[in-house]
């Protein structure tokens, strides 16, 4: 079985630091000089790792860093005990709210965005979670 490990790019990794550490509870585990950051707490380690703004993303040209407000395929869902209290402190560390929460068969979600552009979710399962919807595999 593979291990995962979460690696989020921001261009200010003291103000990652503080924002992962106030909105989720996350404490710093390891410094890595002064490119990166191992945050715990979380069920796998995710890694802030500083990345200027207009470096290049990738090999190919043309695709600088850019932490306005973007999507990606690929985010991250916290869940969480209490949706209203898991709001107020992703709001009072600097993430913007993108609609409002909405309730699912298995719970309810809130839509943000880090102060790096990046979206996250966060989520209160209510009853047995994800399971309300799943069918047997096989």
């Amino acid at each position: 079985m593979a291990s995962l490990l979460v690696n989020i790019d921001v261009d200010d990794l003291d103000r990652a630091v503080t924002f992962y550490t106030r909105a989720f509870g996350l404490r710093v585990g390891r410094r890595f000089g002064a490119g990166g950051v191992e945050m715990l707490g979380a069920e796998a380690p995710l890694y802030l790792l500083a990345k200027p703004a207009g470096s290049a993303a990738t090999a190919a040209p043309g695709t600088p860093r850019d932490y306005r407000r973007h999507w990606t395929p690929v985010h991250l869902d916290f869940v969480v005990d209490d949706l209203a209290a898991a709001m107020r402190a992703a709001l009072a560390a600097g993430a913007r709210r993108e609609g409002e929460p909405r309730s699912q068969p298995w719970g309810r979600i809130a839509r943000f965005a880090d102060p790096f552009g990046h979206g996250f979710c966060l989520l209160e399962f209510r009853g047995r979670g994800y399971d309300e919807l799943a069918t047997p595999a096989g």
